[in-house]
């Protein structure tokens, strides 16, 4: 947290996101290579109860882009302890992953959970702003422990997808942070 330059108001949100007491959905959006993820990883020094990048499209060329992008989601579930054998098959699945891995570490703490370049993850016909929809309001939005932070550079994709969506995520984002 001390290694952030600046970004003041932008810590102020942060602080706000994590003592909250409620479920908290932020979105952190911006053109490239201005520090979106640094100022998320610097603020919680790194401490997520889950953490995933998507993998880039630009270098992942062909038909499974989505089977690549669920097959490193599934990896990093493994890595903060998911107890799962095999890839998940969508993204519904694999948000139902997320919830058993969040359910088992309990309710006595805050739940960061930090999702960055989420754009990234949503392919053709992936089906994902849906799955993302119906983990926040069947699940995450009823826990007061919840923290999820989305950041992403595709700037337009956060604004349209996220910010002004008509769907299950209309008006349900608690904080935006333009950077």
């Amino acid at each position: 947290m001390n290694a952030i330059i600046g970004r003041k108001q932008e810590q102020k949100e942060l602080e706000k996101v994590y003592n909250s007491n409620k479920a908290e959905l932020g979105v952190v959006y911006g053109r490239r290579r201005v520090g979106k993820t640094y100022l998320v990883r610097e603020y919680f020094n790194g401490e997520f109860d889950f953490y995933h990048t998507a993998l880039s499209p630009v270098e992942l060329q062909g038909d499974n882009l989505m089977e690549k992008q669920l097959q490193s989601f599934y990896f990093s579930l493994k890595r903060y302890g998911a107890e799962v054998e095999e890839k998940p098959r969508d993204w519904f699945e694999a948000f139902e992953m997320l919830i058993a891995l969040l359910s088992s570490k309990g309710k006595d703490k805050r739940l960061v959970v930090f999702i960055d370049e989420l754009p990234w993850m949503d392919t053709p016909k992936s089906n994902f702003v849906s799955a993302l929809e119906h983990f926040w309001t069947s699940w995450a939005s009823a826990r007061s422990d919840i923290k999820l932070i989305v950041c992403g550079s595709a700037t337009s994709w956060m604004i349209d997808k996220l910010i002004n969506n008509r769907g299950g995520l209309h008006n349900r984002l608690t904080h935006r942070m333009p950077i």
